[in-house]
């Protein structure tokens, strides 16, 4: 909190200045952390709002119909978001990844993806724009989103049996319409699809292998995400977490893989092809093999707050910029302190310690999925 309290203060005070001072100038080119981790990827967070409840992400419990959500008002714009994208690409972002809550439950997207998809790197490269989303609408968007500038998607499905599904979502939404949302995709041209599904041990880890021998031979790319503790309300515990060695155990012993090399520095999933060419799949080790230490991301919430890890429990307030009397020079030298006094690495501290227990914190609850996307 001092952080931010002394950063805000230092640039209301240099826009009352006629030129920024030097220690609040934004270096040019690219940005790196007290880790050496550069600036590469920019995950936006559109609502907090999502039409599933999911036990690992929004449980109903709390996110029943008492639960306040964020106002309208307190949502960035669109205007207010292709802003803030401009500043942190002139920064060397060039992946944005929409995200929610469900991104597509906000109101007329393809319109804001339109406006991102105009912008370009300082070399005059597209951006790299995708949308992680629970495909539920996916079907009768997907046109839109891909006309808007929208290049690829990624999808969470959970398992093919529809009970197990059902279960899962806890709305009683039916597999069959993912699935749906998936080929109309493929069918427009949002390609590569990837499909996420978070393995909790003892509830869907029986979908692996059907899982694998549907997606294999699609042009889908496959993914398994080990259950992780993000926030406070969904009661992880260490026990419901499946090894993504174990994973690949499973897999393999039916369809021989190959581990391949990832496709850019800082990729998230160890990718590991079949054997016979159907493909690839990819495991995402959060809890068993921490990859804090080429992490290149950044996460802005719905309401305008820079976060710098999935676990963190505080954000910087860049609204509060956006919305005074601040230029972009004076945005652009935020972002840059706020990135260069980076040293988050949480999964590798939680490595450190004994099951079920986090780190020690200022006190604070780490912010839910939900809020700032995954």
């Amino acid at each position: 909190m001092l952080d931010k309290i002394i950063l805000l203060a230092d640039i209301r005070y240099a826009a009352k200045t006629p030129h920024i001072p030097a220690q609040l100038m934004a270096p040019t080119g690219l940005l790196s952390d007290t880790l050496a981790r550069p600036l590469r990827d920019l995950r936006i967070s559109v609502t907090d709002r999502c039409n599933f409840r999911c036990s690992y992400c929004m449980p109903s419990e709390v996110f029943n119909k008492d639960y306040a959500f964020l106002p309208q008002t307190s949502l960035l714009s669109f205007e207010e978001i292709t802003r803030l994208t401009k500043v942190f690409v002139a920064h060397g972002v060039e992946k944005i990844r929409l995200t929610g809550g469900e991104p597509l439950l906000r109101k007329n997207l393809e319109v804001l993806i339109e406006m991102l998809a105009k912008l370009q790197t300082p070399a005059g490269k597209p951006l790299d724009i995708t949308l992680t989303t629970n495909a539920s609408l996916l079907a009768r968007k997907a046109q839109a989103l891909k006309d808007a500038g929208l290049q690829r998607v990624t999808v969470s499905l959970d398992g093919l049996d529809d009970a197990t599904f059902r279960r899962m979502n806890d709305v009683d939404f039916p597999v069959a319409d993912v699935l749906k949302g998936i080929e109309a995709a493929q069918k427009v041209g949002l390609a590569p699809i990837k499909i996420n599904m978070v393995v909790k041990r003892g509830t869907n880890d029986a979908e692996i292998l059907p899982m694998a021998r549907h997606f294999r031979n699609s042009g889908v790319v496959l993914r398994f995400i080990e259950y992780m503790d993000v926030g406070a309300t969904n009661g992880w515990r260490m026990d419901e977490v499946l090894a993504s060695k174990q994973v690949i155990d499973r897999i393999n012993a039916e369809f021989p893989l190959s581990v391949i090399d990832p496709n850019y520095l800082g990729e998230t999933a160890e990718r590991w092809r079949y054997d016979d060419g159907a493909g690839e799949v990819g495991v995402i080790s959060s809890v068993t093999r921490a990859f804090c230490g080429d992490c290149n991301r950044a996460r802005l919430s719905t309401e305008g707050k820079m976060f710098l890890c999935l676990f963190a429990s505080q954000g910087h307030d860049l609204r509060a910029l956006l919305r005074g009397d601040y230029s972009d020079a004076h945005i652009s030298a935020a972002v840059a302190h706020i990135w260069q006094r980076r040293s988050d690495r949480y999964s590798e501290l939680r490595a450190s310690l004994p099951p079920d227990e986090s780190p020690p914190s200022d006190g604070s609850k780490r912010v839910e999925m939900s809020y700032i996307g995954g």
